[in-house]
């Protein structure tokens, strides 16, 4: 099953393609590993491969694998299908761990929540007995806690909660988060597959400032893609809008 699924990707034909139950998982990674070993540049087996620990839940080393496979893809053709495939399996995985990580997050924020929600009413309990003729100030002073404590979770919580990715970190042609951009001359910052794929189409000028623009011209915009990483570093959600 292995070797079949590897003519299919040789062939180039999308993995989607090849109907997953039927694909053997564990062989398939058995088989990507010993490819490695003969070829560690080969993007198909480190594609295989991350594939295949996804599959089992493995998702750091499979995330791992992936990564590399796109970075070999690039920089073999960034203009081949394999590598927005590669991207956009890369992207689910990088989603559904941060969406365990996240589920994981807030049922410990919950649990540490109503564990200091508790040890507060322990404390408005032990005042009330000990602060005779001060009751008021006390249960003021109880709620003023409750507030600031909720309002410090609700803040810790908004790191998980999807928002809007910036402008400046998405392509101007698409208006999705970049992820190998480049820049031009005239400092507009495109998504290289796609700034490409318009000089193959319409021609060879800048489709926002008209200027005559050739690939030659085209520079890695590294503060932006550094920029993309750390947002999606610390906002895992923005994976799925990709």
């Amino acid at each position: 099953m292995a070797t079949t699924i590897f003519k299919r990707v040789e062939l180039e034909l999308p993995l989607k393609l090849i109907p997953s139950g039927s694909i053997d998982w564990k062989k398939v990674e058995e088989d990507c590993r010993r490819a490695i070993q003969l070829d560690s540049s080969s993007v198909k087996a480190h594609y295989m491969l991350g594939l295949a620990l996804i599959q089992n839940k493995e998702y750091p080393e499979g995330i791992k694998h992936l990564e590399k496979a796109l970075d070999l893809g690039r920089g073999a053709n960034p203009k081949s299908y394999i590598v927005e495939e590669i991207w956009q399996e890369l992207a689910k995985a990088k989603y559904r761990e941060w969406e365990q990580a996240s589920t994981e997050r807030s049922w410990e924020l919950q649990t540490l929540k109503e564990a200091c929600e508790a040890a507060l009413e322990q404390k408005y309990f032990l005042d009330q007995s000990e602060l005779e003729g001060f009751v008021d100030e006390a249960e003021i002073a109880h709620r003023n806690q409750l507030k600031s404590l909720r309002s410090v979770f609700e803040k810790v919580a908004e790191a998980d909660a999807p928002s809007e990715v910036p402008d400046y970190l998405c392509c101007k042609i698409t208006l999705d988060i970049l992820r190998d951009p480049v820049i031009t001359p005239s400092g507009v910052t495109y998504e290289r597959a796609v700034i490409l794929d318009h000089f193959h189409k319409v021609g060879n000028f800048d489709p926002i400032t008209r200027e005559l623009l050739d690939e030659s011209q085209l520079v890695p915009n590294l503060a932006i893609k550094e920029a993309v990483q750390s947002f999606l570093d610390k906002h895992g959600w923005a994976y799925n809008t990709v």
